[in-house]
């Protein structure tokens, strides 16, 4: 039988929450905050594919993307950033119909910046390693 977002949120994942329209349009994607360590999951799906039948890069770097945030959740404090720089090395394939996960962490926190780094992966598979500077705003 296969995962399902039911089993997810059973798990304790969650979405942030409010409207965020691209992620919303693609995913959905979720995090798990439970004890010391964040974990961001989602189910893949054929509209997630290439032509090839596999995970879309575009669509593992905006799960990365996601994953810098929720990874950064507690350091940010509920305030808000912007990716400032991101890095990707894709490893290997991503299948359809597959949990996909990410784990990772903060490297560094300064007054305006979070250094992050993470890996995606499925099962023992690692699909994708990545890094990102997030850097901290003011909202007026």
């Amino acid at each position: 039988m296969a995962l399902t977002v039911e089993d997810l949120k059973a798990q304790g994942y969650r979405t942030w929450g409010g409207e965020d329209p691209f992620e919303d349009m693609i995913a959905p994607f979720y995090f798990n905050e439970e004890g010391d360590d964040i974990k961001c999951a989602f189910i893949s799906e054929r509209k997630h594919c290439n032509g090839h039948g596999m995970l879309h890069g575009g669509l593992l770097m905006t799960f990365a993307d996601f994953s810098l945030f929720a990874l950064a959740r507690r350091e940010l404090e509920g305030g808000a950033a912007v990716t400032a720089g991101f890095n990707a090395e894709f490893i290997s394939a991503g299948p359809k119909d597959a949990l996909i996960e990410a784990t990772g962490e903060v490297t560094r926190a300064t007054k305006s910046l979070l250094f992050v780094r993470g890996t995606i992966f499925t099962g023992d598979t690692t699909i994708m390693t990545f890094s990102g500077i997030l850097k901290r705003i003011r909202m007026s």
